[in-house]
């Protein structure tokens, strides 16, 4: 049984906040709800399911639908990191499909920034339960060292370089000028980039994201509840979601788990990705991108380099203008998990509510994908694919 159609997204929200030492994480959840909720038209009363991940405190959903007074009859607290709000949107279509929701809340929030937590350049947090614990951890891996891996063996295996991984970072900036809540507005050339402190060879300083405190939420309903609803419609099509595990050290560091996710969604969407208008790409690092632009099949594997340069990505120069709100990379990266983001984005351009220096013209197919995890270990991507009607 095919979900396409099944549900339609009526609203999309971002907090404007970029550092939040006054709000507590529960209290950043539930701004980003009335957020969302007031784009869509609707109330609290209409929701009637509710999903959030990790980044939720206390006991997750059962904790947030009681501080936010809901009355729902289904929830989900997947957590799967960065993908978490690709999949929850893939689980709000299953759960309206069989009568188990009319109306999906979809949260997101954090505060690493007020925290002050070293997201990636400090050693990762064991647990036991972990696969890898007692393989990577005793060498003190940190994130930027996981992806930095990756991008040496793109290099490596591909003749990739940091001239072309700086190029993300450029289209990025180019947009992130004109969006007054990123958090890094100048916009930079690739000399800037490759010429910023190394942090985990081959990465620099500019090939990694920001760290910010804020979040977002989502509105997935059934299509009777969003034609009735005065908004633009914006109907989910396609999603996918898969795992790349460590499959017993014999790592594959060259894609990612968007080999899995993107096909099916693909397949269910009825296109393929030279029908896409806008692309929503999960920007932890320049190589997150560009691995998972190939994986996902805009570009055949090892041709990422050159399918990135020359302002490919930039809205209004290259073919596929990506991430026009300055992304991860530039404008915001809320609790570690930055997924939902790129949803809301995606939602703007098909809505033709993006910036006018970077909406993109006759938007009406757009994809946004998130990993969650680590590229150069075991993580999960997840693929949604969006039409306006």
């Amino acid at each position: 049984m095919s979900l396409k159609g099944a549900g339609y997204i009526v609203g999309a929200w971002e907090h404007p906040t970029r550092k939040a030492t006054d709000k507590s994480v529960t209290l950043l959840h539930a701004e980003c709800a009335k957020g969302a909720l007031e784009d869509a038209g609707l109330t609290k009363d209409d929701v009637d399911a509710y999903y959030c991940a990790g980044d939720a405190p206390g006991l997750g959903p059962m904790s947030m639908i009681d501080y936010m007074g809901l009355k729902v009859r289904h929830m989900d607290s997947t957590d799967v990191g960065g993908s978490s709000y690709q999949v929850a949107v893939g689980h709000a279509l299953q759960a309206i499909q069989t009568g188990r929701a009319n109306v999906a809340l979809i949260t997101l929030a954090g505060r690493p920034r007020s925290e002050g937590m070293a997201t990636g350049t400090a050693p990762r947090a064991g647990n036991p339960a972990q696969a890898e614990m007692q393989f990577e951890y005793p060498y003190g891996p940190a994130t930027a060292n996981m992806y930095a891996l990756c991008a040496q063996r793109h290099m490596y295996e591909y003749g990739t370089t940091s001239e072309q991984l700086a190029w993300i970072k450029v289209a990025a900036s180019h947009h992130a000028q004109h969006n007054p809540h990123a958090m890094l507005r100048d916009v930079v050339t690739v000399e800037d980039v490759v010429n910023s402190p190394m942090v985990a060879s081959p990465l620099h300083r500019l090939d990694c994201c920001v760290i910010s405190d804020g979040g977002g939420a989502l509105i997935v309903t059934r299509p009777e509840i969003a034609k009735s609803l005065k908004r633009p419609l914006v109907k989910v099509i396609g999603v996918g979601e898969a795992a790349k595990n460590q499959a017993g050290g014999e790592t594959e560091l060259t894609y990612s788990a968007a080999r899995w996710s993107g096909p099916p969604a693909w397949e269910m969407a009825g296109i393929k990705p030279g029908d896409i208008k806008y692309a929503s790409i999960y920007d932890s690092f320049t190589i997150t991108v560009l691995m998972q632009l190939e994986d996902l099949g805009f570009c055949a594997k090892g041709e990422g380099g050159k399918f990135v340069m020359d302002g490919n990505l930039i809205s209004g120069v290259g073919k596929l203008p990506f991430n026009t709100d300055g992304g991860g990379l530039c404008s915001n990266h809320p609790a570690n998990r930055g997924g939902i983001t790129k949803i809301i984005e995606a939602v703007r351009q098909l809505r033709g509510e993006a910036h006018k220096a970077v909406q993109v013209p006759n938007c009406d197919l757009a994809i946004a994908h998130g990993t969650g995890g680590s590229l150069g270990t075991r993580h999960v991507g997840s693929t949604v694919i969006l039409e306006r009607e």
